[in-house]
């Protein structure tokens, strides 16, 4: 439970409205980027790289450009790319070292190293392993013996709450606390209070979000606080999940409506497909999927995930595989698609539906451009598909 909190309150979801163009890495060197850090109180993300490296080359390209790893990295990290063959990034090599490419450092904001990874990624993985390290940091303990001993300086309980929030553990009753008893809630600092503190549409801290809107977005900016409301909206719909909750669900996709109007029909349906499937209604959960792949027509990677996604969620379902598989041939025919990715997905719902030699057709394909890619891992895929294909034709 703590992990998933951790998740709903601090990423921005693959519906965000930010990171339009991928992770946006500060341009600036190390040093500066720390500070930031410090004063955002953030950790770092750090991609160092060599410009010679391939798999530094394929993250760059197809991983840090998925807007879902993007709106991520972008609500929760400083991120930073550093070309350790620089001169002037040799200080930081020396301080954190970097012995083959690309090395992933995850760096609390003082100093300390979260985790780091080293060599390259899919999508996947790499947020996996960023929202593992943002888990990972707890500096409510910080704050918490002050605040038990009865210390209630505002920027100590911002900070407690922040920390809180941060760890994924509940805050919303020391926020309450605080906002009623605050006799004017309109000063800078009860507005970045509010801020921190809206983490569920529900909540007593969104209703005041709501109420002072105007006031927020100008001590903030108008995307950080859609940007919150979106966070907000997550949180209550994974709730919405866990419930059960129809109420709930209406409830986080009228507030998207209400603040955030030209993101809000995509939100729905998104949001519709994760309740349903969440719920175990595959009936609507197949409705949905299908008025959204009407809208990815011209993006086979998101074509084939969502074929892929369907085919891990119901095995035996042949209306599923059926779609699938027009989802994947659509993967491997469309402008910019027919990639490894594509053709194994599309071999996959073909055996699936007893087209075993169109399948290994598309395997065959698949293990083409796999090995043109020098792809160990996807080159054992293929294989292994091929084998089972022989055997069954």
């Amino acid at each position: 439970m703590k992990q998933i909190a951790a998740i709903a309150l601090m990423m921005v979801m693959a519906w965000s409205i930010q990171a339009k163009e991928g992770i946006q890495f500060e341009q600036t060197k190390w040093q500066e980027a720390f500070e930031m850090a410090k004063e955002q109180k953030k950790a770092i993300f750090v991609d160092a790289y060599a410009e010679w490296c391939g798999p530094c080359k394929r993250m760059a390209k197809n991983v840090f450009t998925n807007k879902e790893v993007a709106d991520f990295y972008n609500a929760n990290f400083v991120n930073l790319k550093l070309d350790m063959e620089k001169p002037e990034n040799r200080s930081f090599g020396q301080q954190y070292p970097v012995s083959a490419y690309p090395t992933l450092y995850f760096i609390d904001y003082n100093g300390e190293i979260i985790t780091k990874k080293v060599g390259g990624m899919d999508s996947k993985g790499f947020l996996a392993l960023g929202k593992s390290a943002l888990g990972s940091v707890d500096r409510s303990g910080d704050y918490s013996e002050a605040y038990e001993n009865g210390n209630r300086d505002p920027e100590l309980v911002y900070n407690y709450v922040q920390a809180l929030n941060q760890a994924g553990k509940p805050s919303a009753k020391i926020a309450n606390e605080y906002l009623r008893g605050q006799k004017d809630l309109t000063t800078t600092q009860n507005l970045k209070f509010i801020l921190e503190a809206a983490n569920d549409v529900d909540s007593y801290a969104f209703g005041l979000l709501e109420k002072y809107k105007s006031q927020v977005i100008a001590i903030s900016s108008k995307e950080e606080v859609e940007a919150k409301v979106l966070a907000a909206c997550d949180a209550t719909l994974l709730k919405a999940s866990e419930y059960e909750s129809p109420e709930l669900l209406a409830e986080a996709l009228e507030k998207m409506k209400s603040h955030c109007p030209d993101e809000a029909k995509m939100y729905a349906l998104k949001a519709n497909m994760k309740y349903s499937q969440d719920t175990g209604d595959s009936e609507s959960h197949l409705k949905y999927c299908k008025k959204y792949a009407k809208t990815i027509d011209d993006q086979p990677d998101e074509l084939a995930k969502l074929a892929t996604n369907l085919g891990k969620a119901y095995r035996e379902n042949a209306a599923v595989s059926k779609f699938g598989e027009q989802l994947s041939e659509r993967a491997v025919k469309a402008k910019d698609g027919g990639k490894f990715f594509h053709y194994i997905t599309y071999a996959q719902f073909l055996k699936r539906n007893g087209k075993i030699a169109a399948a290994k057709t598309a395997a065959e394909k698949s293990l083409e451009l796999a090995t043109e890619l020098k792809d160990r891992r996807a080159i054992g895929m293929s294989q292994k598909l091929l084998k089972i294909l022989e055997k069954e034709a």
